[in-house]
């Protein structure tokens, strides 16, 4: 009886699960890292475009030197400011790449080149090592992939963001004593005008549509009946749009350079980063300098239009277009005319105010316009957000399977190649003792600018105009998902977001312009009045 015991025990102590460890194997790379690089200069001297074309050769030969590397590309800005990285097309170039899976890691020569501002420096970072990529500072020794890497770059960037900032002060006094002096440069001439050699001369051409423009306005026209009529002469306005519009004839009708005057200081650069050009209203000095340039019209002509400019622009209570978020977002779907709000919170069609028989659209209460988004929103927030999600998808792979097939990009990536084959050949020859130093460094030179060129235009045509459907799509996802669930009263913030227009198709029907370009109708509910 003993001895079953003992068995039955050690058949029990035997069926007990055993456990195996199995230690971690090296890690296995399916393929090799693919790494970038990138540069920035921050003069065009001689000196720093040699530093430009050294920097591109130096990357180029790291990377493809190391057999775990998969050289990717040399991502080179040359002669912008480092403060802020929308000025940047590399780097902008660099950045659409790793979202687009092409980059593991990107090495850059210190902090400094990457950026100078520490917002944008940790934004970029965090993106990149939210995408799986990470960046390289040799100077500093930081990898950002490693656990104290991100510490370490915002530690660095607000070193780098400081010294900015001091030379960015000095640049302001700069510019400063040379408006307080009058010496100061005119970088675009506005409509009326050519610019020579810095100075302004009138053109003779579009004289005469400045003189009419304030002509008309002391006859009484209107704004908008003015920039009708100019648009009808079929001259395009200065930044070559066909049509004016009515802050395009505010714009002149205000503008002191037609009295042969220019008023310095107009806008001005906010002193934190990132950089943002704002009016000036009173927050900084303004200088006004006198016979600058030949006049179009006369002062006396200018003083009479201002003081009727003052006298209309008093009449108009503070601040109405914030107030009235429907303010050029209302179009008559049946003569195609503007909605201009009336007494009591009423917006009318500016063709049946002036007469009935111009078109059959009445007016609409402001409240069920306000409504009809309200029901709007609700259903893009609750069952739209996955609709725009699969468009976004559709143009995405439609954008990708054109791009295949286009010239354009075939050809630009012959011409980098060609432009690369012709780089190592050089390299070959300057290692042969065949190529004159000099001749080396400034053939190089051009064509690291031509490779740079390339690459850029290549990319113009990935982000075409037409690809902008893409990203307004993406935009208005994000505006509906940071959005609240449930909108119980009407937001003109959140509304200016989404709404590119509305159509009022009849007096039963609007049609919602999405931010996108998508159409979509919604019923006027008619609420007692």
């Amino acid at each position: 009886m003993d001895e079953q015991k003992k068995t039955s025990g050690s058949l029990a102590l035997n069926s007990m699960p055993q456990v195996i460890t199995i230690p971690p194997s090296d890690p296995v790379r399916a393929r090799k890292l693919r790494v970038a690089a990138y540069a920035r200069v921050s003069s065009s001297s001689e000196d720093q475009l040699n530093s430009f074309a050294a920097q591109n050769a130096h990357y180029t030969e790291l990377i493809t030197a190391n057999p775990e590397w998969e050289f990717v590309d040399v991502y080179a800005d040359k002669g912008i400011t480092g403060t802020s990285a929308e000025k940047r097309d590399d780097f902008q170039r660099l950045l659409a790449d790793c979202r687009r899976g092409r980059v593991d890691k990107v090495l850059v020569k210190s902090s400094s080149r990457f950026a100078r501002n520490a917002k944008e420096c940790l934004e970029a970072i965090r993106e990149l090592k939210a995408l799986g990529v990470g960046v390289c500072f040799e100077e500093q020794g930081i990898d950002t992939s490693e656990l104290a890497g991100e510490f370490l770059t915002a530690i660095f960037a607000m070193m780098d963001q400081k010294e900015s900032e001091s030379i960015s002060d000095n640049m302001r006094w700069s510019y400063q004593a040379r408006m307080k002096s009058g010496h100061f440069s005119t970088c675009k001439a506005p409509f009326g005008y050519n610019l020579v050699n810095g100075k302004l001369e009138i053109n003779t051409e579009e004289a005469p549509i400045i003189r009419l423009i304030f002509d008309r306005y002391l006859q009484g026209h209107s704004m908008d009946d003015i920039a009708k009529e100019v648009t009808e002469y079929g001259v395009p306005t200065r930044d070559k749009r066909p049509y004016w519009q009515i802050s395009s004839i505010q714009y002149v009708l205000r503008n002191e350079k037609y009295i042969g005057q220019t008023l310095l200081q107009k806008t001005y650069a906010t002193e934190t980063l990132p950089r943002q050009r704002k009016r000036n209203r009173g927050e900084r000095e303004q200088y006004m300098w006198k016979e600058t340039h030949p006049p179009i019209i006369s002062r006396e002509t200018f003083d009479q239009v201002q003081r009727l400019l003052g006298i209309k622009s008093s009449r108009i209570p503070p601040k109405s277009r914030d107030a009235y978020p429907f303010t050029q977002s209302l179009f008559c779907g049946a003569c195609g005319a503007v909605f201009k709000r009336k007494p009591h919170g009423y917006w009318m069609c500016s063709n049946h105010e002036k007469s009935r028989d111009n078109c059959p659209v009445q007016q609409i209460p402001e409240t069920e316009v306000e409504y009809a988004f309200l029901h709007l929103y609700h259903k893009l927030r609750h069952q739209g957000i996955s609709i725009l999600t699969q468009l976004l998808i559709d143009l995405q792979s439609a954008r990708k399977g054109r791009l295949l097939w286009s010239l354009d990009i075939v050809a630009l990536n012959q011409k980098i190649a060609d432009i690369t084959r012709q780089d190592r050949l050089l390299a070959q020859l300057k290692q042969q003792g065949l190529v004159d130093p000099d001749i080396f460094i400034s053939r190089r030179n051009e064509l690291a600018e031509q490779l740079r060129a390339a690459k850029l235009e290549k990319e113009r045509f990935l982000e075409a105009e037409e690809d902008q459907t893409i990203q307004q799509t993406q935009e208005l996802i994000d505006t509906l998902e940071a959005g609240p669930d449930l909108l119980d009263a009407f937001d003109g913030e959140l509304f200016r977001e989404l709404v590119d227009q509305i159509i009022v198709e009849s007096n039963n029907r609007l049609r919602f312009r999405l931010a996108n370009g998508l159409e979509l109708t919604e019923p006027i509910e008619r609420t007692v009045r």
